[in-house]
């Protein structure tokens, strides 16, 4: 089991994402994680997250055993049918995914922002600190329109 899976284990994740794919970076463990969740409250679209995951041999080099970087990348995309559930429609939107990046103090969060207007889902990941936050951020749009309509 990778290290930094080890947080996980002591805080529940509201949200369960599978591992889909890894990639290897470096000769020193570090990968790039790619996990895919279905958003819980729109059927029909599932979110793929892609971020750093620090190996063990460069924890020892750096001395920062308990944090891996804010950097991510997100995609989300229709997979099925779209039906909306009972979602938050102000302008801050709802957190769909969260998931740790440090022991207690950092982690991915993915929020869903409805634009009506434009009938589009936005999907937001970065990093949420308790201060310092980061400016590091990805976005992906869903439209809700049906092709030929």
């Amino acid at each position: 089991m990778r290290f930094a899976l080890l947080p996980a284990l002591f805080f529940a994740l509201p949200l369960h994402a599978e591992v889909v794919g890894n990639v290897d970076v470096d000769w020193l463990g570090n990968d790039i994680t790619i996990e895919a969740f279905a958003d819980p409250k729109v059927k029909g679209v599932t979110c793929h997250v892609a971020y750093f995951d620090r190996g063990l041999i460069d924890r020892l080099q750096k001395g920062n055993w308990f944090e891996d970087p804010s950097n991510s990348s997100i995609s989300c995309r229709q997979t099925g049918p779209i039906e909306i559930g009972d979602i938050n429609r102000d302008d801050e939107g709802e957190s769909v995914f969260s998931e740790r990046r440090s022991v207690v103090w950092k982690s991915l969060q993915v929020k869903r922002i409805f634009d009506e207007e434009n009938q589009t889902l936005i999907y937001i990941s970065h990093a949420r600190e308790v201060q310092d936050g980061s400016a590091k951020m990805a976005i992906s749009t869903v439209p809700l329109y049906q092709s030929g309509q």
